[in-house]
């Protein structure tokens, strides 16, 4: 039986490596492998240099050319490096070339979240949610990784003792695929359940790219306890709390993070917890608006909602970091009417692209919160009116 391993041992040394395709920037690419180096970190791999190729499209044999390859080779030769990470997603064969080229193991975006999913996963449900999602990734991999066994066989193709010992692995694997879909389907059943059964309460989702802080202010909103810490998908399991401002209850869930590049199988096999995202009747879109590419990570999630058929919700973007946004964006010597003059500016613009629904806030210094709860409120209210207007007790 083919067991899934984590993808990075606790402390491990890693090379990044990256390409620069012909719609892309350098800079976009850099700031891909920011998110690349955070990601490893998350998983407790130490990032010690990157490498960078422009090509067209990745190489179909070794994701990068042969002089790159070699470069990389030469770099990790004497040094205690362990790991090689790449931006994108590696083929079973390219896994293959790379680590008899490199002699160190290679993996790829996706499985390095699988990893830290995996890590993260508490529950039964979460759980089953990654085993499920690992499986996926493997099962199209088998043959690439298998190669070595294939030559053993000596035959032409796909036969010899190589052969059979993949077709067993995917027999298995397909067999624990199936197993944990009618696990899952069980517990989705039983989620549905329970979802049922919360009465007629509107529903606030939280939703956003991961580590924009939807923890933190779900902590502020339901003066809750959840866990919140700078680190990538800190929240896997959703957290649904009852909340009641000025006499309106509602419920309100956190959510795990959208990233780019999400693992599709991820995405398929965490049905069941976003589903509170589709059932939901508000969103509340948080924003870390102090990233320099806040607004590709916006686009993400926007991307993201649209496969999932979340999008034509009622949403509220909070822009969330307005302390760092101002520690980033403001020296010492700038005048405080500028200041103002562009923060004015940002309100202003977001404002007209959200349609009016926009706060921006610092949970973390608990700024604008009561502005945002009283937002929420109106929203609230205003949805009771449509979904359950027979309910008057919650609209004033």
């Amino acid at each position: 039986m083919i067991e899934k391993k984590n993808a990075i041992e606790k402390e491990e040394r890693a090379v990044l490596v990256g390409v620069i395709q012909k719609d892309q920037t350098e800079q976009q690419v850099q700031e891909y492998l920011d998110e690349l180096a955070f990601l490893a970190e998350t998983a407790g791999a130490i990032s010690v240099k990157r490498f960078t190729q422009k090509l067209d499209h990745p190489h179909s044999r070794t994701f990068v050319g042969k002089g790159k390859l070699e470069e990389i080779k030469n770099y990790i030769q004497g040094k205690d490096i362990r790991i090689a990470i790449f931006d994108d997603e590696l083929s079973g064969a390219q896994i293959n070339n790379i680590e008899k080229e490199l002699e160190v193991k290679a993996i790829d975006r996706s499985d390095l979240i699988l990893d830290i999913f995996a890590r993260r996963a508490k529950t039964a449900q979460a759980k089953a949610q990654v085993e499920l999602a690992q499986y996926q990734y493997i099962l199209p991999r088998l043959r690439g990784m298998w190669k070595h066994l294939e030559r053993l066989g000596g035959g032409i193709g796909t036969r010899g003792p190589g052969e059979s010992e993949i077709e067993t692995d995917r027999r298995i694997v397909r067999d624990k695929i199936s197993l944990l879909r009618k696990r899952l389907a069980e517990i989705d059943k039983q989620a549905f359940t329970q979802r049922k059964d919360r009465g007629e309460f509107i529903r606030v989702a939280l939703v956003g790219y991961t580590n924009v802080g939807k923890s933190t202010i779900m902590n502020l909103l339901s003066k809750r306890d959840v866990f919140a810490e700078n680190k990538l998908f800190a929240t896997l399991d959703t957290t649904t709390s009852k909340v009641v401002f000025e006499n309106t209850p509602f419920l309100l869930s956190d959510t795990v993070g959208f990233i780019r590049k999400l693992p599709h199988h991820l995405v398929e096999s965490f049905k069941s917890t976003l589903d509170e995202v589709r059932e939901a009747d508000i969103l509340l879109h948080v924003v870390d608006i102090s990233h320099a590419g806040y607004e590709e990570q916006m686009g993400v999630v926007n991307k993201t909602l649209q496969e999932m058929k979340a999008y034509d919700k009622p949403v509220l973007t909070i822009f969330n970091k307005m302390d760092l946004y101002e520690k980033q964006t403001f020296d010492e010597w700038l005048e405080e009417g500028t200041k103002q003059e562009i923060l004015n500016d940002l309100r202003e613009r977001w404002g007209h692209e959200t349609g009016g629904n926009a706060v921006f806030v610092s949970a973390i210094e608990r700024r604008n919160i009561d502005v945002l709860r009283n937002t929420i409120l109106e929203k609230v209210r205003a949805m009771y009116k449509v979904r359950y207007p027979y309910k008057t007790e919650f609209l004033y």
